[in-house]
C-alpha cells in the first residue's frame, strides 16, 4: 500500500472563472514543481452549462406581477438582456422598459453597471396582443361616438326649429357679411324671430352688464351674469345667418332662442355675453 517512487499525488479541481479552461494534472504546479492554486473567483455559477464557466449573477426579473430567477452573465450587456427577457416573457425588446437603478443602458454589460447577485430588474411594457385587445374595443367605442355625431340632426332640421325657419328670412332682416367678424353695432340688432316666430331684437347695455331682449310685447332685461352660455349654428342653406339660443337656467326649456342673426355678429355677441365684451 506505499506510494510508489516517482508517483505523483492527484492535483485538486479548481473552481472554473469566466473564460477559464479544465486544466492538466500539472497546471496547478510551479515549474519548481511546488503546488500553485489560482485566486478563487467571485462567481455564482450554474455548474457550467449553456454558459459553459463565464461569470454568472443570479437576477430576480419581475414583469407585470410575474417573477423569474434568471442566472444571466455579467459580461452581457443590456440589449442581450432583453433578449432574455424576450424568451421568458414574449415581451419584443422594442416594447421593454428594463429599470435597474434607472432605466438600463443597452450598451453597457452589467458588471460596468455594477449589477450584483441577487439584483432586482424591474421591467415594464404591453405584448403586442396586450396592445391590441386594450386598442380595439376602444377604437370601436371611438367609431361608434363618431358615428353617433354623423347622425346627430342639425339644429335647424330639428322639428322644433323647422316651424320657425320655414316661415324664410324676416323681410327686415339685417344685411350679413360671410368671413367676416364685426364688433356690435350701437344700434340693436333686429329683423331677427324667436322660438314664437314673433319678432326680436337684442340689445346689448354694456354699462348695465345687460341684454335687452325686446318683443312686441314687452322687453326682458337680462343680467350678463345670469346667461350660462350661448350656442349657434349656422342655417343650412343660409350659412351666412345663424340660429342662437341664450342659455338661462339648466334644462333645455330655459334656453331662449332667436334665429336670423347675421354672421358677422355671431362671435361678437358670444364674447360679449360670457364676460369679454371689454374687447370690442
Amino acid at each position: 500500500g506505499a506510494e510508489e517512487p516517482g508517483m505523483e499525488a492527484e492535483a485538486p479541481e479548481l473552481p472554473l472563472g469566466c473564460g477559464g479552461g479544465a486544466g492538466s494534472p500539472a497546471a496547478g504546479r510551479s515549474p519548481e514543481g511546488e503546488e500553485r492554486r489560482e485566486p478563487s473567483q467571485a462567481s455564482v455559477s450554474n455548474g457550467g452549462g449553456e454558459d459553459g464557466g463565464r461569470e454568472l449573477v443570479e437576477l430576480k426579473v419581475i414583469w407585470n406581477k410575474n417573477k423569474y430567477d434568471v442566472k444571466f452573465c455579467l459580461d452581457s450587456t443590456g440589449a442581450e438582456l432583453k433578449q432574455k427577457i424576450h424568451s421568458l416573457t414574449g415581451l419584443p425588446p422594442a416594447m421593454q422598459k428594463v429599470m435597474f437603478k434607472g432605466l438600463l443602458p443597452e450598451e453597457k454589460t452589467l458588471r460596468e453597471i455594477k449589477v450584483t447577485n441577487g439584483a432586482k430588474i424591474m421591467v415594464v411594457g404591453s405584448t403586442i396582443n396586450d396592445v391590441l385587445a386594450v386598442n380595439t374595443p376602444k377604437e370601436a367605442a371611438q367609431q361608434e361616438v363618431k358615428a353617433e355625431e354623423n347622425k346627430k340632426e342639425p339644429l335647424c332640421r330639428q322639428k322644433q326649429h323647422r316651424k320657425v325657419l320655414d316661415k324664410g328670412k324676416p323681410d327686415d332682416v339685417m344685411p350679413s357679411v360671410k368671413g367676416v367678424q364685426e364688433r356690435l353695432p350701437t344700434v340693436p340688432l333686429s329683423g331677427m324671430y324667436n322660438k314664437s316666430g314673433g319678432k326680436v331684437r337684442l340689445t346689448f347695455k354694456l354699462e348695465q352688464d345687460q341684454l335687452w331682449i325686446g318683443t312686441k310685447e314687452r322687453t326682458e332685461k337680462l343680467p350678463m351674469g345670469s346667461i350660462k352660455n350661448v350656442v349657434s349654428e349656422p342655417i343650412e342653406g343660409h350659412e351666412d345667418y345663424h340660429m342662437m339660443a341664450f342659455q338661462l337656467g339648466p334644462t333645455e326649456a330655459s334656453y331662449y332662442w332667436v334665429y336670423w342673426v347675421p354672421t358677422q355678429y355671431v362671435d361678437a355677441i358670444k364674447d360679449t355675453v360670457l364676460g369679454k365684451w371689454q374687447y370690442f
